[in-house]
């Protein structure tokens, strides 16, 4: 009986540390134009658990990439990070949106054009959208023209199909050869070379 009792006493304190341990993740939103070029920026850093392609800000239930392709469904490609804040900040992760976009494009993302392509930061709380606020107008500070990038609510997030996650490691030859091909790293190379960090 005795040990039994234990074992129900360690169970509940594993469950309640999971728990605790469940409630310290929050949520970051960010679309940068191709989600599949997104995904690796943020899957290395130390504090991030979970980084999923979907799509977001549009009308349109649970949609398909075909569908939102069109532009018409008014979605965002877009990731949802699930990140630990007493490891790594939002502002931090910020930084890491931000460098990897470019600001100043109204309609789309390097050869990525149209709405579902356009760069935007979705804030989950009041805490997310004045950081957000806070780094755009840093951002702002670096460049002549307006930034474009648009910071809106956080709505419903629909993962992509199984095929997009990880895209880049389940295939790397064909994602190499579309991103050089884009010219992003050439033109996040022009825009934010020598920029500071926005976390500074």
């Amino acid at each position: 009986m005795k040990i039994r009792l234990l074992v129900a006493v360690l169970c509940s304190l594993v469950i309640c540390k999971s728990a605790m341990a469940g409630d310290m993740t929050k949520k970051a939103t960010f679309a940068g134009g191709c989600f599949w070029c997104m995904e690796p920026e943020f899957k290395s850093i130390d504090g991030v658990s979970k980084v999923v392609s979907g799509y977001t800000g549009g009308t349109v239930p649970n949609p398909t990439y075909e569908q939102v392709s069109t532009g018409d469904t008014g979605h965002f490609e877009a990731i949802e990070i699930t990140y630990d804040p007493s490891k790594v900040s939002y502002m931090a992760l910020l930084d890491i949106f931000w460098k990897n976009v470019d600001p100043l494009d109204d309609y789309g993302q390097f050869c990525d054009k149209g709405s579902q392509y356009r760069a935007g930061v979705f804030v989950h709380d009041d805490e997310q959208k004045v950081q957000a606020e806070i780094s755009k107008e840093k951002v702002q500070g670096m460049f002549e023209k307006p930034i474009a990038t648009v910071i809106r609510p956080a709505v419903e997030f629909w993962p992509a199909e199984d095929y997009h996650q990880d895209y880049y490691i389940k295939n790397k030859t064909r994602y190499k050869m579309y991103r050089y091909g884009c010219g992003r790293d050439e033109k996040l190379n022009i825009l934010w070379n020598g920029k500071p960090k926005i976390a500074e």
